[in-house]
This record gives C-alpha cells, sequence and structure tokens, in this order.
C-alpha cells in the first residue's frame, strides 16, 4: 500500500520526468536552420537536423507541419540510413537523397510506427514531408533538390 506522502511523491516525481523529456525535445528543435529548397518548381522551407541531437529527435512531438514544410536530415557520410516514427504524430514521407541531392526512394510512413525505412542504396541526405507531399507534385525518384549546398555541415 503507497501512503499519501509517496504517492504525491511519485507524482511530482513523474510530472518531473516528463517535464524534462518534454524540455529535452524543445532543445533538440529549436536553433535549427532553416533553407530554402526546391523541387522543380515546389518551394521547400526546410529545417535543417545537421546535429546528431537533432537528428535523433526529429519532427517528434509536433502535431502539425505546414504543407511546404519539412525536415531535412544531413548525414555525416553517405550510408542506407533509415527512418522511423518513435513519438512522431505526423504522417510522413521521407526521401532519400545522393551526394548530388537525386532522390533515391521515397518511403510513407506511419505515425508512432517503429518501424524501418530505409534508402535503397547509400544517401547523403532524408527530407520528411507531409504524407503524400511528393506524390502529388508529381516528384519520384531521379528527381533532383535544389539548395543543398546552403545546409549546414553535419556534426
Amino acid at each position: 500500500m503507497i501512503c499519501v506522502r509517496e504517492s504525491r511523491l511519485l507524482r511530482h516525481g513523474l510530472a518531473a520526468l516528463l517535464a524534462i523529456g518534454l524540455n529535452l525535445t524543445a532543445w533538440a528543435q529549436e536553433a535549427m536552420p532553416v533553407i530554402e529548397l526546391s523541387a522543380g518548381f515546389h518551394r521547400i522551407e526546410a529545417e535543417v537536423a545537421a546535429q546528431d541531437r537533432h537528428r535523433q529527435v526529429g519532427l517528434m512531438h509536433r502535431p502539425t507541419m505546414p504543407a511546404q514544410r519539412g525536415m531535412l536530415f544531413v548525414f555525416p557520410q553517405a550510408n542506407t540510413h533509415c527512418m522511423w516514427m518513435r513519438n512522431t504524430f505526423i504522417p510522413l514521407s521521407v526521401a532519400f537523397l545522393d551526394e548530388e541531392g537525386r532522390i533515391i526512394n521515397i518511403e510513407d510512413m506511419t505515425p508512432h510506427s517503429e518501424d524501418n525505412h530505409c534508402a535503397r542504396r547509400p544517401a547523403r541526405y532524408a527530407l520528411e514531408m507531409n504524407r503524400g507531399w511528393f506524390a502529388q507534385r508529381g516528384i519520384t525518384p531521379g528527381s533532383k533538390l535544389r539548395g543543398l549546398e546552403r545546409a549546414p555541415a553535419p556534426r
């Protein structure tokens, strides 16, 4: 049996842990630069996750994202990187890009899923947009994104 004092301590401890978790997420999401990318004549405002802490959090815990907005993940080296949707509320599509900005493959991802969605060959970047964004604009594998040279170097 838990006494009232222990119950209060437990509640305060859980509340503190939740606040720390939310603060860490906010800390990781703040100060991400935004660059403009383009896919054909389609404009993209991309938050850039070039630091490890930003890549780890990505778009977690966000309830919505504007239609022209996305997140560009800049990796230190080309590899068959994988993405997942833990703690992510927004349905997303991810495009994996090579060094030159050509789309390798595009995958649709389901919120809260821990299923891996991976590049089919080594990718240097991944761009997450609202689900269906690429398909609705006819952007397919082989299409090239412009503006990646403005992205900060990965750390």
